[in-house]
C-alpha cells in the first residue's frame, strides 16, 4: 500500500510501514507541508512498526531555513499558541514502536527525529548535529528530554552548546545509535528488527512502550510549551536572523546578545 504525499513517502506492507522524507534536492530539509504530512501520516498508521529514513543522500537537514525560519528577515508572524510541536507530538506520543534507520546526515530537526524514535540504527554515512544554538534558537522537546539519557549529559550539553556534528563513528561510541552498519546493510537491518517486532502481540509490545514513556520520558506536553514560548522569544532576535542569514551567506556569524 502507498499514499500519495507531496513531500513524504509513505508505504505498508503487512504489518511494516515505512516513512521516508522525500525532498532529496534539500536534503530532505522540512517545511511547514512536510511537517503537515508527517503528522497526517502518522495519525492515520495502522501499522505494528515503523521505519523512518530519507531519501539519499541525507536523512534530513532540519527546518527548511528559507520556507520554515523566513530566511533571516525581519517580519511579522501570527501568533501561536506555545505547545509541543504538532509533529513531535505524534511520534512522542504513538505507542507504534518507531525504527530510525539514518541513511545520511541528521541535523537539527532531523536529529531530533531520530530522538524520537526507539531505536537508531545508522548507515557508515550517516552524521548528527544539533545546530539550533548556531541560528541562535534553542534545540526541540526530544533533545532536551532523551539526548543526555543516551549519550551522558556533558556530551549532550556539548553537543547542544557548540552546534558540532559528530559522524557515525563517534555517535556509535557515544550511544547515540545503537546499530552502525555499511549503507547497503541499513534498511536490511531495519526490517530484520522491524519484522522481529512485529512477529510478537502487538498490544503487549504498544504497552511497554506506553510503560517506558511514563518511566523514563519528561512530560512533553509542559516541556514543549515552554519550549514552545522559548523559540518564539528567540526567533524575534538580532541573533537569531543573523544565524539564519550568516548560513545562507555562507559567512561566519557575528553574534551580538540580543
Amino acid at each position: 500500500m502507498t499514499k500519495a504525499y507531496t513531500d513524504i513517502e509513505l508505504t505498508q506492507e503487512s504489518d511494516i510501514a515505512i516513512l521516508k522524507l522525500n525532498r532529496p534536492d534539500v536534503r530532505n530539509a522540512l517545511r511547514p507541508k512536510t511537517f503537515e504530512e508527517i503528522q497526517h501520516a502518522m495519525l492515520n498508521l495502522s501499522a505494528r512498526v515503523l521505519i523512518l529514513t530519507g531519501a539519499d543522500p541525507s536523512f534530513c537537514s532540519g527546518e527548511d531555513v528559507k520556507e520554515g525560519l523566513g530566511g533571516g528577515e525581519e517580519r511579522e508572524r501570527p501568533p501561536i499558541p506555545p505547545r509541543l510541536t504538532p509533529a513531535a507530538d505524534v511520534f512522542l506520543y504513538t505507542d507504534i514502536p518507531v525504527i530510525a534507520a539514518v541513511n545520511g546526515p541528521a541535523v537539527g530537526w532531523g536529529m531530533e527525529m531520530t530522538l524520537m524514535a526507539d531505536f537508531r540504527i545508522a548507515s557508515e554515512r550517516s552524521k548528527f548535529g544539533e545546530l539550533f544554538v548556531l541560528r541562535g534558537l534553542i534545540c526541540d522537546s526530544a533533545s532536551l528530554g532523551r539526548l543526555a539519557q543516551l549519550v551522558g549529559r556533558e556530551y549532550a550539553t556539548e553537543m547542544l552548546f557548540t552546534g558540532q556534528v559528530i559522524d557515525a563513528e563517534e555517535a556509535k561510541r557515544a550511544g547515540l545509535v545503537g546499530r552502525l552498519v555499511g549503507h547497503d546493510d541499513l534498511m536490511p537491518t531495519a526490517m530484520s528488527l522491524a519484522e522481529r517486532i512485529a512477529a510478537n502481540p502487538p498490544l503487549a509490545v504498544q504497552g511497554i512502550k506506553n510503560g517506558l514513556r511514563r518511566a523514563l520520558d519528561p512530560d512533553w506536553a509542559s516541556l514543549g510549551r515552554w519550549a514552545g514560548e522559548m523559540f518564539a522569544k528567540l526567533g524575534e532576535t538580532e541573533d537569531f536572523r543573523e544565524g539564519v542569514r550568516s548560513f545562507l551567506e555562507k559567512r561566519e556569524p557575528k553574534f551580538v546578545g540580543r
